[in-house]
Order: structure tokens, then C-alpha cells, then sequence
């Protein structure tokens, strides 16, 4: 199968060439027609699979088609992407971008952390096409700058994730400020009860596509665990990043103040590391995620905030420095390598308090994740034994340091 067999536009299919893919993705293959055909749709696949693509290339047809019945109203957007955070926005406005180049399709996007005036000067000036966070665009439509009653297509995306961030009831107000007759895609990696029950009240008979079991993590993607003391983590990470086969890779912690000082202690290791979390400027995070796509550092420390949006290319190595509460949104993190068909390696170190998260990821991907024995210099500077396994309840592994941090070990070695 061919991008021009599913009925893309030559100016399409020039900007296709141009990044230089020649055969659509599944979801693409099965998405790109139905939405052509104006079909609400409700779609999954794994991360990294071409979904950006999967909703844009026929959004951007579908805008710049005469044939089509859409009327413009004034200057305001045609179509609308709600996205749960900044870098995903950027991440659909780059997509945007690159395969619109030849449509004249104008595009615009919205989010936080940045002045309000350059925004709304777009706006004014008029696009065809808006990409937003929630927060951002409700902020806008309060001053009167984003007049959404010429939508005709409604796109969500990472649904889920907005839902997770608290974003139920802003999508609400948004969704009364848009036209009741539109197409309506939704698109995620994983879908949550909580979801379809959206999908159920926006969507008209909504075609379902899953490319892949849902909540799968993506096949290209080696996975494993190192059972290790919260103590322990920052050495035998240290460990892992000094091996010759490690190049660039993204840290997960769970919070701000983790990630912070997880970098400075990287830092002071001698690692070039930059670090993007929610307290970071817009500036800031950009600059940082700039720095790790260049190589200019080796390792980016993050929060789940760079679980979703983050595109980076030939990314060998995901850590997850501490596991997630919500298990799916390890999906998310690993997702961020292996992608477009590349391999890639996600690891997780998990101390004794962090089993209960370990079980849930498990049962939600249906499978048991490697575990690797601690390396045996690592083990003996963090006073624990080189196993594969977490120690059995009672288990009086010896320890050359004291006897309060050899209990910890016996639960997580």
C-alpha cells in the first residue's frame, strides 16, 4: 500500500515524499480514508506509530479541498487539536508544518507559558487550522480573541492524558462552544473506560480502530527491571549511562523536585544533563529538549509531562528512575523510544516500595518484564547481592553497610 492509494492529495504526497516515507503506517492505512470520508472516529494505537500523521495528513486535505462544503466564517479556525501540554502541541504544529508546506494551509498554536499577544496577533491575521491546550484556548476565548464557531472538525488528542491532568472540565466549556454538527477523531495509545464514556457523548456512530491490543507497549521496545534500593538508584543509574552502548537517554521521575535533584546529582557525576518539568519556562523547556535532540547533552531528566509529545528520533534508552503512579502512563514513556521502527530499551529500577506499581504495568501490558541482576561493583557499593529476583520476605542478605539500609535491601535486591 501506498500514501497515494488512500487518496491523498499530490501537494500531500510531495511533502510526504519529501520526509522520505513511502508506505503509510496501519493506523494511517486505516485512519487517513475513513476521515477523507468525514467518519467520526475513535482510534488507538501504540505510541510511535504515526499517529500525529494518521489525523493531520487528512486534516490538512480536508481543509484545503475545494470540493468540500466547509464555509469559512470570518477569520476563525476551521478545524481545532486539543492537546493535554505545550510539547505536544509544538510536536502537532511541527507535523503541521512539514506536510503542509505546499497546501497554504494556515495553522496556528496555543499554549501556556508564553505571551498571549503573538497568539492572538495570529489569530486576527486568521487560520484554518488551531492546535491547543485546554487552559490556553478557554483563556483566549474569555477575551474574545478565539472564536470557535466555525469548527467543522474536532480533534483530541491524548484524550486520555487530558483527562489524567484534570482537564474534564475545561474540555466540557469547550465542547459548548463548538458547533454540534462536526467530525469529532480521538486518538490516544490507550483508551480508559472513562474515555469511550467521552467518546460516547461527542462522536455519531464513530468508526473504532485499534491497530494493536490496547494499552500494548510497542513491540520494538526491549524492556527490563533492575531491583535496586531507593538508595541504590542513583549509583547504578550513574553505572548504566557510563557503558559505551548508552547514548542519549530520557529519565523519568515522578516529581519536580526529583527531577531536579536527580539532574544536579548527574550533574556533579560529570553527565551532561538538561531537565524539563512543569516549573520550567516554555523558554527553558525548549531550549532543553533542543539541547538533547542536538547531543549537546546526553541525558534529559523529566517529568511525565515529556511522557507524550516528546519526538525524538534514534532515541536508544528510556529510564524509568522511578515507575509512574498511573501504570499507563509507562506506555507513555517508553513509547518515547522505539519509535517509526527503530529498537529501543526501556529500563526501570524499582525499589521495594514501588512492587505494587511494578504488578499493575504488568497486568495492564499482560506480560512478566525481564528482570536483570544488579551489576556485582554496583551490589557491593550499595551493600546488596547481584540477583535477578526481589529477595523473599525474610531473606538476611549480608551487607558491608548498616543494618537499617540491609532491611531495605532485603525487600528490593
Amino acid at each position: 500500500m501506498t500514501f497515494k492509494s488512500l487518496g491523498l492529495s499530490d501537494p500531500l504526497l510531495r511533502a510526504v515524499a519529501e520526509q522520505g516515507y513511502s508506505a503509510p503506517t496501519p493506523i494511517q492505512s486505516q485512519a487517513i480514508p475513513a476521515i477523507l470520508k468525514g467518519r467520526d472516529l475513535l482510534a488507538a494505537a501504540q505510541t510511535g506509530t504515526g499517529k500525529t500523521a494518521a489525523f493531520t495528513l487528512p486534516l490538512l486535505q480536508r481543509l484545503g479541498d475545494a470540493g468540500e462544503s466547509m464555509v469559512r466564517k470570518g477569520n476563525g479556525p476551521r478545524a481545532l487539536v486539543l492537546v493535554p501540554t505545550r510539547e505536544l502541541a509544538n510536536q502537532v504544529s511541527e507535523s503541521v508544518e512539514l506536510y503542509g508546506r505546499h497546501s497554504g494551509i494556515r495553522a496556528t498554536a496555543v499554549f501556556g507559558g508564553v505571551g498571549l499577544q503573538p497568539q492572538i496577533s495570529a489569530l486576527r491575521r486568521g487560520v484554518d487550522l488551531l492546535i491547543a491546550t485546554p487552559g490556553r484556548l478557554l483563556d483566549l476565548a474569555s477575551q474574545r480573541q478565539a472564536n470557535l464557531s466555525g469548527i467543522e472538525i474536532l480533534v483530541l488528542d491524548e484524550a486520555d492524558r487530558m483527562l489524567d491532568m484534570g482537564f474534564i472540565h475545561d474540555l466540557r466549556r469547550i465542547l459548548e462552544m463548538l458547533p454540534k454538527v462536526r467530525q469529532n477523531l480521538l486518538f490516544s495509545a490507550t483508551f480508559s473506560p472513562e474515555i469511550r464514556k467521552l467518546a460516547q457523548g461527542l462522536m455519531h456512530r464513530p468508526l473504532s480502530i485499534e491497530v494493536a491490543r490496547r494499552n500494548a507497549a510497542a513491540d520494538r521496545v526491549e524492556q527490563s527491571v533492575f531491583h535496586v534500593p531507593a538508595a541504590g538508584k542513583s549509583l547504578l543509574l550513574a553505572d548504566l549511562l557510563s557503558q559505551p552502548r548508552w547514548g542519549q537517554t530520557l529519565v523519568f521521575t515522578r516529581t519536580k523536585h526529583g527531577a531536579n535533584k536527580l539532574a544536579e546529582r548527574l550533574g556533579s557525576g560529570g553527565f551532561e544533563v538538561a531537565v524539563i518539568h512543569g516549573n520550567k519556562s516554555q523558554s527553558a523547556r525548549t531550549k532543553a529538549l533542543a539541547d538533547f535532540q542536538a547531543s549537546r547533552v546526553q541525558i534529559l531528566v523529566a517529568t511525565d509531562i515529556a511522557a507524550r509529545g516528546l519526538d525524538i528520533e534514534q532515541l536508544p534508552h528510556v529510564v524509568n528512575f522511578e515507575l509512574p503512579h498511573v501504570p499507563e502512563d509507562y506506555v507513555h514513556r517508553i513509547g518515547r523510544t522505539g519509535r517509526a521502527g527503530a529498537k529501543g530499551a526501556a529500563v526501570s529500577l524499582v525499589c521495594a516500595d514501588e512492587l505494587s506499581q511494578l504488578r499493575g504495568i504488568e497486568r495492564l501490558l499482560g506480560q512478566h518484564i525481564p528482570v536483570q541482576p544488579v551489576p556485582d561493583t554496583i551490589a557491593a557499593a550499595i551493600g546488596v547481592e547481584s540477583r535477578s529476583k526481589p529477595a523473599p520476605a525474610g531473606d538476611r542478605a549480608r551487607t558491608r553497610h548498616n543494618p537499617r539500609r540491609s532491611a531495605v535491601s532485603r525487600r528490593a535486591s
